[in-house]
């Protein structure tokens, strides 16, 4: 039985104030299934960086003959810029457990994202403060689960440490220290992004002490709604959050003019960069926006090397079911780019095991595993059928 106080946006039923359910997590992001409208099954990023749901697909509201209210312009990440939306209101998104009634989502016209080619798995939406809003979340990363609870019943945990949190704009900005390198150090105001991939991202322009080291990477960092994110990856010495030092740090400088975004950047408020994935994965968090408060614990992944792209390859995943991996990108004299491997080459096995076994996950996880470990591809490009191998390489 659902509480009857709480017929708009999330809620519980009644007597019960925790829900606990299975996550999937593709590059860094938290995927959580989602029910539109009561009809469809979907899944969505779960996103501290955005404050109203967004379908990436037209096609599934289409479906619902769900009505737009009015045709948005957004700017979003990405060298193309401008992207059209549709606000539809009223919407039902329930998750296990959870009901969801009320909500205005955006609908993008295009799949601007191309979340399932670039995740390789079907992803369909975005979900973000209106959740937050409501429950205290922890995102287990380690064991995969997802736990809602009502902030009245929230107790801290004494295994936790937790940093004070600034909610602006709807969206959680904690103080970091930084150490960039051996002499110079920032103390930086970084937005809390679970719906990016980095680890971290400094924007050069925020801070005259935020400069790009020496040693340094041109190459695409992303991709937004606007299209692909260029710039530049380096690592600083370190990075502080609450007593917890993670050092060597891979970094994205984006440049500035292929990073604006609607979305995620408020005029109303200013930063000088963004902490996502590939960092918070590393510890089981608890958001407290409520409280204003993110609460951290370090699993199994919290010394693990960062490392960048050891093989110099870009991966998109085509094909109903996702089996497809097809090479969008090579980084200039990267490994890959000396053997031969080139953009528009298919992946058919890797290290003698078939492409159709694996997911992009997997495959990327190999391309990236550790320096010197040998990858053997078999590839194909057009009707030809060809072995490339190399070792990989760490590029900073």
């Amino acid at each position: 039985m659902w509480c009857k106080a709480q017929t708009l946006g999330f809620s519980l039923p009644q007597g019960k104030s925790k829900v606990q359910f299975p996550i999937e997590v593709y590059n860094n992001l938290v995927v959580v299934p989602i029910i539109l409208n009561h009809q469809l099954p979907l899944k969505f990023i779960l996103d501290t960086g955005v404050r109203t749901s967004i379908l990436t697909e037209k096609a599934y509201s289409d479906i619902l003959n769900l009505p737009y209210s009015r045709q948005l312009i957004i700017s979003g990440p990405g060298e193309e810029r401008l992207v059209v939306a549709y606000v539809t209101n009223n919407v039902s998104l329930d998750m296990p457990g959870v009901q969801g009634r009320g909500h205005a989502m955006l609908v993008l016209e295009e799949d601007y994202l191309e979340l399932r080619n670039y995740l390789g798995t079907d992803v369909h939406g975005i979900l973000g403060y209106e959740l937050f809003s409501r429950f205290i979340i922890q995102v287990d990363y380690e064991r995969k689960m997802l736990t809602l609870m009502l902030p009245h019943r929230f107790k801290e945990k004494r295994k936790y440490k937790w940093m004070p949190t600034l909610i602006q704009d709807t969206k959680p900005y904690i103080t970091a220290n930084l150490q960039l390198n051996d002499t110079t150090s920032v103390s930086a105001k970084l937005l809390v992004d679970s719906g990016a991939s980095h680890g971290l991202l400094l924007e050069e322009n925020s801070n005259a002490k935020i400069a790009v080291p020496a040693k340094h990477l041109n190459s695409i960092i992303g991709r937004g709604l606007g299209g692909v994110i260029s710039g530049r990856i380096a690592k600083i010495k370190s990075i502080n959050l609450s007593g917890y030092e993670i050092e060597n740090v891979i970094t994205n400088f984006p440049n500035p003019e292929s990073y604006m975004d609607t979305l995620k950047t408020s005029r109303l408020v200013s930063r000088n960069g963004s902490l996502g994935g590939e960092i918070l994965s590393r510890f089981t968090v608890v958001y407290n926006f409520p409280g204003e408060k993110i609460y951290l614990k370090k699993n199994s992944s919290y010394k693990k090397n960062f490392y960048f792209s050891l093989s110099g390859i870009t991966l998109r995943a085509r094909g109903s079911r996702l089996k497809n991996f097809e090479i969008n990108n090579i980084r200039p004299g990267s490994v890959a780019d000396k053997a031969d491997v080139r953009v528009g080459d298919r992946i058919v096995s890797v290290n003698g095991i078939q492409a159709a076994d694996l997911n992009l996950n997997v495959v990327n996880a190999f391309l990236n595993s550790k320096p010197n470990r040998r990858i053997v591809l078999q590839l194909e490009r057009g009707t030809e059928k060809l072995k490339r191998e190399f070792r990989l390489e760490d590029p900073l």
